[in-house]
């Protein structure tokens, strides 16, 4: 038998992996589910509203950008109709750099804020802590001649955590956010204390920057 807070843990578990399940699926309308109306996304690739990261998302999906999420070990903290969940996590992209079809694999954490409103619980703010990353040719003995090379000054140019992920990235046009939580350092150890206030009712969930961003040629 559940106490009632291993149920609430339990519930805002089941919202996070059906997160990832809809959002990889292409369901958007159970993707659209998981957030409040004021959600808050935060990625390497895109920050801002709720509802324009499920249109950039299924605008992606129906391009063929292929991204998919795998989701590990969960601790979720509760403070009355509030809650901070963190979700271990692995984000794959598919795509192709320097004309090689590569794979980068990035690991990491979904930190979430919560709510509970009229009896649901809904992501409010999603931002993700990346950790390490890494990038491979999906066959590198297809082509013996071609080898995937990497620009070193412009891996360099990305922060540790995520630099394979955004190289990507940036190869297929998109704009890099420049300083997301890592392992460590400031930007995590800020992201925590705003977890904390969340818990202690602050009137918003934390700051999260839209700004700042790398372009493809910087």
């Amino acid at each position: 038998m559940l106490t009632e807070q291993e149920a609430e843990e339990f519930r805002i578990r089941q919202l996070v992996e059906k997160w990832a399940l809809t959002r990889d699926a292409g369901d958007w309308a159970g993707f659209a589910s998981v957030w409040h109306e004021d959600g808050w996304m935060t990625a390497t690739w895109f920050q801002g509203p709720a509802a324009d990261f499920i249109q950039a998302s299924r605008d992606g999906f129906e391009a063929g950008v292929n991204i998919l999420h795998f989701l590990g070990g969960s601790r979720c903290e509760l403070s009355g109709d509030r809650a901070v969940a963190q979700t271990k996590m692995t984000i794959q992209q598919r795509a192709a750099v320097h004309g090689i079809i590569a794979d980068v694999t990035c690991t990491g954490r979904f930190y979430d804020f919560l709510e509970k409103r009229a009896g649901t619980w809904g992501i409010v703010r999603r931002q993700p802590v990346y950790e390490k990353d890494r990038l491979d040719a999906v066959d590198p003995a297809a082509d013996p001649a071609a080898r995937l090379t990497l620009d070193p000054g412009r891996l360099a140019g990305f922060p540790d955590g995520y630099r394979h992920l955004a190289y990507l990235q940036s190869q297929l046009g998109y704009r890099i956010a420049p300083r997301l939580p890592g392992l460590r350092g400031p930007e995590v150890e800020r992201l925590y204390q705003e977890g904390r206030e969340w818990l202690a009712g602050s009137a918003a969930p934390g700051k999260p920057a839209a700004e700042g961003l790398l372009s493809p040629t910087d």
